[in-house]
Parts: structure tokens; sequence; C-alpha cells
């Protein structure tokens, strides 16, 4: 007898359409044969399937089993297959009888006591099984609300194999999840940090919400001690909240790779990710026979935090290049190309030079001439053309971190950040285009406009300077969006000029 059950596997972050085919064959050699280019977490699936079907109370087929997976040219890598090929199994050997009028996917791995685990993608599954048109899909209790955020599909929750095999028979009628978005921001979407903690460092403050309010890049030079993490750690308290198709695609990636908590249903908060700098150019942009999303991919609407930029193999600094002007990451293998988003905030830090203490007041650089050029020279020129913002990160003063004055926080940066991206959502609301930091040449040129005055400070500043024109169009963005922190329609000669400043470290700062 055949039965046909339809189910989904990840490939990447998205889910693709499978078809479980189950067909068993009476009197001949009992044997079970899996096909359909399943990879090894699937091809041992079946000596788990039988097991559970037997903890759970049915009966193993004692006949020749051929399960495919259809289409055959789609590589299978997810336990996930375990509850479809099993419901299978029970339909064709006569066990039970499946209701036509229920029109569900399934997904959900297996463990040998008949009991279902999480699996990964659900979220990815649900958003696929309802743009597909199905009314309902069946998933493990600990996915439940992570599939229940997708509108549009009942998400059936169930624990247990025998929870699945009555819903799949119409004898046990299950409510769907229903998911809240204001508990989950709530439960998920509260900082525990304030850039109140953070003594002195106004100045840096003041760039970070630079950065923060047009989306810009950022790099923080300064000797050790100086709050330059603490200063990154907290950037996420003053950025917008996630609106929901960014929620969605950010925990779109997490749930593929596993990475979400136990309990949390879907990110809320901007992500930080912050990798040692040993990481291979794999781990960071992403890899594997079957594509897997890297570091990048993991701070998508988030921050990727680069700690002692210097110490990162070159190599590996370069192929954040790419990225960080498309905005995705392409990987290409024998059986295809996956591309992942990798929208994403560069926040690096770094010392001065390899003893951390050159132009510190009091402390001695031991560092020589040679020894610094080469601790520089790891970050490339086009690299570091492509941070938008570069600022020094002075030692704070006793007497500022011993007052009881408490600095800037981050409601109040984080007020000035929504009301410069209101406007930038207004400015840009009939083009792709929705921060200053990721305008294109034809809308720098719309929206970029200079008066005379601060035209000419921009010529004198590129021939001094010698930069190049990704800088002059670094400098007019970030003009931009001081101009929106000041509530001001034109770019002014101060905003240019404050925009400069944050460019001086190009080639002065490398030539002292």
């Amino acid at each position: 007898m055949l039965s046909r059950l339809a189910t989904y596997t990840l490939l990447g972050i998205e889910a693709m359409p499978v078809e479980v085919e189950v067909d068993i064959s009476p009197g001949a050699v009992p044997k079970t044969i899996l096909v359909g280019l399943a990879e090894a977490a699937v091809k041992e699936s079946t000596h788990r399937i039988e097991r559970a079907l037997v903890n759970s109370g049915y009966g193993r087929p004692m006949d020749r089993v051929v399960i495919n997976l259809s289409p055959a040219d789609l590589p299978k890598d997810a336990a996930s297959l375990d509850l479809p090929i099993a419901l299978g199994l029970l339909v064709s050997d006569g066990q039970v009888e499946a209701n036509p009028e229920i029109d569900a996917v399934y997904v959900g791995e297996l463990a040998l006591d008949g009991s279902l685990r999480p699996i990964r993608g659900a979220l990815s599954m649900a958003i696929a099984a309802r743009d597909a048109g199905k009314s309902h899909i069946v998933v493990p209790a600990a996915n439940a609300m992570e599939a229940a955020v997708v509108e549009g599909i009942d998400v059936i929750s169930v624990g247990i194999l025998a929870e699945a095999v009555g819903f799949l028979t119409g004898n046990l009628p299950l409510e769907p999840v229903v998911f809240s978005w204001d508990n989950a921001r709530t439960a998920f979407g509260v900082y525990e940090v304030d850039y109140v903690d953070v003594k002195g460092q106004e100045m840096a403050k003041r760039a970070l919400t630079v950065a923060a309010a047009g989306n810009h890049h950022i790099l923080m030079i300064g000797s050790p001690g100086t709050g330059k993490t603490l200063l990154s750690q907290r950037l996420g308290t003053i950025l917008p909240e996630l609106e929901r198709e960014e929620s969605l695609e950010t925990t779109q990636i997490y749930s593929a790779v596993g990475r979400l908590e136990p309990g949390q249903p879907l990110m809320l908060k901007r992500p930080f990710r912050s990798p040692h700098h040993t990481i291979s150019e794999a781990g960071l942009v992403g890899g594997g026979s079957i594509p897997q999303p890297g570091e990048i991919s993991l701070s998508h609407h988030g921050m990727l935090f680069l700690d002692e930029l210097p110490e990162f193999n070159r190599r590996t600094l370069e192929v954040l290049r790419q990225p960080l002007e498309d905005l995705c990451v392409t990987i290409s293998r024998a059986m295809g190309s996956v591309t992942f988003p990798a929208n994403i905030m560069l926040v690096a830090a770094m010392n001065p030079c390899p003893c951390g203490f050159r132009g510190d007041p009091k402390r001695q650089c031991s560092c020589t001439p040679m020894q610094i050029e080469r601790y520089l020279s790891r970050i490339s020129g086009p690299l570091l053309d492509r941070i938008d913002i570069h600022i020094e990160v002075p030692p704070v003063p006793f007497r500022e971190l011993a007052g009881e004055t408490d600095g800037t926080s981050s409601a109040s940066m984080r007020e000035a950040v929504v009301a410069a991206r209101d406007r930038q959502r207004k400015r840009f609301k009939n083009v792709r285009t929705t921060v200053n930091g990721k305008m294109k040449p034809p809308e720098i040129r719309k929206f970029c406009k200079l008066d005379k005055p601060a035209e000419q400070l921009l010529h004198g500043a590129m021939e001094d300077m010698g930069l190049s024109a990704r800088a002059h169009d670094k400098i007019l963005r970030i003009g931009r969006t001081l101009a929106d922190l000041a509530d001001d329609d034109e770019i002014r000669e101060h905003h240019l000029s404050e925009a400069i400043n944050y460019r001086t470290l190009d080639r002065s700062y490398w030539q002292q």
C-alpha cells in the first residue's frame, strides 16, 4: 500500500518541500530501503523510527518497505523527516487511516520512546507551508511557539507520536497554538545593559549615536581599558526595535542553525555577535557541504563586533568586503549556490599598536616603528575604506570615573536615533534604501547636495587627506545622518566638518 505525506527540509535557511512516499509490499523479503539523496542523519532514521513505533504501541512493518524522499535530486540532511516517515509507515501498513480532509505538513524528530524532539528551521518550514497554501503544520511542542509566529497557517503542537497519529486520523482534534507579540517582547525584548553604566566617553557615545542613526560601520581605536568593548556591547540599546519582518528574517537564520535559546520563539533583540580573532573564513561567512550561515549572517539586522581587529587573519578580514557592500553572502558549491542575508553594522575595536599604549599620556609605548607599521598593515586600505566612522577612544580621567554624575543614557541616545531613522524612512519611502549608511550613488546625488561653502570644505579635505571616491561618498552619508540628527533638511558646513573628523584616521593616523 502506498502513502504520501508532505514535509520540508532545509537548504541553507530556506525550507524546501519534500514528499515522503512509503510503499509496503506484503509477502516480499523483509527489508527497509530509503532512497532520495538522504544524508547520514536521514539514513539512520529508519532504526529510530522502528523502535519509536514499537515503544508507542504500534507494530513494526515486517514486509519490504521502500521510502522515497522526493525530489530525488535535493539533498536531505534533517532529522525532521522522522515524523512523516513514521506516519507514512503506519498508513501504508494499514494500522491507521489518514483523514483526507486534513491538508497538513508534518515535521519532527522522534526519540526512541516516541516523544518528539525539537528541530531546526521550524519557522522557515511554517512560512513555506503557508506560502504553499497548506492549512496546518504539525510540529514538536518545543517548536510550536516559534512556528506560531507565522500568520495564515494553523500550528499544531504534538509531544508524542500518538498525538500526531490522532491528528492525522481526525480522532484527536487539537487546537492551534496562539502567539502573542506583546508577551514575547516583554519576555525576550528587554535589554539588561545601558550606556549610563559607561562613565565618560561622551565623544565616543556621540559617534555611536551617529553610527546607529544611519547604520554606519564604525572603528574605535584606543588603549586597553578605555571602554571600547563596553561601548560596543550597548549599541543595541539605542537602535530601533526590530520590526516584524526584520525579526522573522533574523529568527529564520538562528532557527536554521539551532541557535535559538530554549523557550525563545523568535529574535526580538538585535543580534550582537563577537567572534574570536582565531575564527576561520568559513566560520565568518559560512560554508559546509550543505552551506550553513556564518557569523556575518548571524549578525543580520544587528551588529558584528570584531575586537582586536588587527589580530584577525588578514585573509579572513578580506572576506568581509563583499558582504559589506552587497548586504548578502553567496556560497557556491557543486550542488548550486546559496545566498544568506547580511545586512549588518560592523563595529570594530583595536589598539593603536601591539603594546596598546601608543599615544597614551601616562603610559610609555614600547613598540618600534617597524612593529607598529607591521601591526597596522594587517588591516587593508580597501577594508578600512568600507568602515564609515573612525574614532579614537581616550583613557577616562579619574574624576569622571569617580564622579557621581551619570553619563548619557541609552534612552536619550535612542530617542535621537529613532527620530533620525523616522526622517530617513520618510525620505526613502519610494526607494529600496531605508538608512543613510546604505545609500547608493544615485541616492547620494539626490539627497546629499551641498551648498558652496560645504562643497569647498569637502574638496579641501579630499585633497589634503588623499581620500578615495568611496570615502567621499561615506562623508556625504555621514553628513546626511548628522543633519537628520539635527532635524535639518540641508547638510550644513558644520555637519560636513564633523563628518570629515570621523574620517581623519584614514591617512594621518597611520602616518603619525
